[in-house]
């Protein structure tokens, strides 16, 4: 069994964490998503206490597995207060699994209302704090300062939609060419990083990995050189979602994300979920995940 990763609680920055981690089980992150489809093939009823089951059974077959698992909040949020209790359930058990825990809530806004966001998703005392949060930055990236500025207090992550694989984001994210508005959103994650005060580094000194991260779609192929994103200078994380049920293979990600390894989480959810709900499947389906990353995208 491999080390347990510690959580934010203890304030070692999440960069340090997740190369541990990476470098321990691999670049596979599993997706918390209660699709209907999902809950319905499991057996499971929509309600809170369906949503509950389907976490804590993801929780359990990942346990020293995976480097982190991804809730999806949208689905804690259809069930009201009641599905917010499970979230807050979920990511406590992220913890006591050792998992590092991604909460998916694209979060953003201005002012105070960032800065309230920052504290319910970043906070070491929030019951809804998460290792890291996804944002999004289409109110300018300069909105995002309350967060980036907890989490680098607070040894948390975050990770700005950059390139996203939905057709439609190609509508604002690819305008301006090389110029892009994507690879703009790149340069402000990457100049916050410069000025993080937890840039860390992996035991054997090699890899950096600063707390502010990407999300770019495991699906994009050509679409960064096309927009003028460069990752192999970035110094945060990526968070790749699109492996398994959304077409992209180990080989597309290889040549994608291939000068980042090391640095990049691949979320798999419908992929892995659709093997469920038996523990033995899941921790297989997980198992094979990871071995096929592995040749790709394995720390070198």
């Amino acid at each position: 069994m491999s080390e347990t990763i510690q959580g934010a609680g203890g304030h070692e920055p999440y960069g340090e964490r997740l190369a541990r981690a990476i470098g321990q089980r691999g670049p596979l992150c599993v997706g918390i998503d209660a699709h209907p489809a999902i809950m319905d093939a499991w057996g499971l009823p929509q309600t809170p206490a369906g949503l509950l089951r389907l976490s804590m059974t993801v929780i359990e077959a990942a346990e020293s597995r995976v480097s982190a698992v991804k809730p999806q909040v949208a689905w804690y949020e259809a069930h009201g207060s009641s599905g917010m209790a499970v979230l807050e359930q979920t990511l406590e058990a992220a913890r006591e699994a050792g998992l590092l825990s991604i909460a998916d809530a694209k979060r953003g806004d201005i002012g105070s209302t960032m800065e309230a966001y920052a504290q319910t998703w970043l906070s070491d005392g929030s019951a809804l704090a998460a290792d890291a949060v996804t944002l999004s930055p289409y109110l300018g990236a300069g909105s995002l300062a309350p967060a980036f500025e907890l989490a680098e207090a607070t040894g948390r992550g975050t990770y700005v939609l950059a390139l996203t694989s939905n057709r439609e984001g190609a509508s604002v994210q690819h305008v301006g060419g090389r110029e892009s508005v994507a690879s703009g959103v790149v340069k402000a994650v990457e100049a916050r990083n410069s000025h993080a005060s937890r840039a860390t580094r992996t035991d054997s000194d090699q890899i950096v990995i600063n707390p502010h991260g990407l999300v770019v779609g495991a699906t994009v192929g050509s679409s960064p050189q096309a927009v003028g994103v460069d990752l192999a200078d970035f110094s945060g994380s990526v968070l790749a979602p699109g492996y398994g049920a959304q077409g992209a293979t180990a080989e597309m990600l290889g040549s994608v994300f291939g000068h980042v390894r090391g640095r990049v989480l691949v979320n798999s959810a419908r992929g892995i979920l659709r093997e469920g709900p038996g523990l033995g499947q899941l921790r297989r389906a997980m198992d094979s995940a990871t071995r096929e990353l592995e040749p790709f995208l394995a720390v070198a």
